[in-house]
């Protein structure tokens, strides 16, 4: 009963909700920073450009291995929003978002989970979807559409509350796994979800403020003495962990706390800096901006230009991005493409979840 009262909360909020006015545009308006190099906004064109060519009929994107993926699709979708090109625009991008949003709301199961592939930690999937979701509910045009949207948003969110809600041992609880029944937590699976209740939050969805709470004490429990964030609680830390711990700190309000700020100073350590052979390069680039970003120029200014160069050196003819990592690649160019995408937009600010 608790997490239908969620879903009605959420369908009525977000129907009185005032959507943000939008028009698609392809460099930021006047009152937001425009990104360090200028040769970005080029860059992101060349991204967006690819990622609309590379879409499938059905409106899905896919993993490296060509299987469509709710999660790629939804992060392609967010590549679009965070350059602001909005659903119901004359845009040249307007099809592609809204056939993206369509595919993931016609793929929720039954048990309201947003994942094409249940099998390998779907909550990773579902995680990134749910955000999407939270980010473009109050944009759609559509009144139609636009209800099963904010219906699907709230049907995910209850899984989401469920799945912290199960039965876990004092280190483990308050955060989320591969699975929705999982007895265990990891940072990197809890840091979509609460990036995807925050931004749910901000939508007009009911998210209880104890769920945000155990969310954070587990993020906490992840904060290595020496600075950083671990996978687990007393693992060691490095810039992906990181990047999502001192995220999810920012965006629930412990601004500036000792362990985002120790986060911080780990990330712009000179042995830490950007580079394009690490591992997991593109789960850092979407990540380690954003936390810095919301922490403070003083940090965010060190970092960034460099991880810019970077991207503009590695960007390839068709406007792509393929690390040479294997789990980079696991994800596939899209997946690549998407998340170099969104940290070359972290400036622009069009996402609410970039927002200071």
């Amino acid at each position: 009963m608790r997490y239908h009262w969620v879903s009605i909360l959420c369908v009525l909020l977000a129907i009185v909700s005032i959507a943000r006015p939008g028009r698609a545009q392809d460099l930021p308006p006047d009152d937001a920073q425009r990104p360090a190099n200028p040769d970005a906004d080029k860059s992101i064109r060349r991204g967006l450009d690819y990622l609309k060519n590379a879409q499938r009929p059905s409106g899905a994107w896919t993993l490296g291995n060509g299987q469509e993926a709710a999660s790629i699709t939804s992060l392609s979708v967010m590549a679009f929003l965070a350059c602001g090109h909005l659903p119901g625009d004359p845009g040249p991008y307007r099809e592609s978002i809204e056939k993206g949003v369509r595919y993931v709301v016609e793929h929720q199961q039954a048990n309201g989970l947003l994942a094409t592939n249940t099998v390998n930690g779907p909550m990773y999937c579902h995680g990134i979807a749910t955000l999407m979701l939270a980010e473009v509910v109050g944009l759609i045009p559509d009144p139609e559409f636009a209800f099963k949207v904010r219906e699907a948003l709230s049907r995910a969110i209850a899984v989401i509350l469920r799945a912290q809600a199960q039965s876990k041992n004092e280190d483990q609880t308050g955060g989320w796994r591969y699975q929705p029944d999982s007895r265990d937590s990891d940072l990197s699976v809890s840091g979509w979800q609460v990036m995807a209740l925050r931004a749910a939050r901000s939508a007009g969805c009911a998210v209880p403020a104890e769920s945000i709470d155990r969310a954070v004490a587990y993020i906490i429990r992840c904060a290595h003495p020496a600075g950083g964030f671990g996978y687990q609680p007393g693992g060691s830390p490095n810039n992906p962990r990181t990047g999502t711990g001192t995220l999810a700190l920012e965006l629930c309000g412990s601004h500036q706390t000792p362990q985002a700020i120790a986060g911080a100073e780990f990330l712009v350590k000179p042995a830490n800096a950007p580079n394009w052979t690490n591992a997991y390069f593109f789960y850092e680039v979407y990540y380690v901006p954003q936390a810095l970003f919301q922490v403070g120029d003083k940090y965010f200014r060190d970092y960034y230009p460099r991880l810019v160069a970077i991207l503009l050196e590695h960007q390839e003819a068709d406007g792509s991005w393929l690390s040479n990592d294997g789990n980079d690649r696991t994800g596939g160019r899209n997946y690549c493409t998407a998340m170099g995408v969104l940290a070359l937009a972290v400036e622009y600010r069009y996402l609410p979840i970039y927002q200071r």
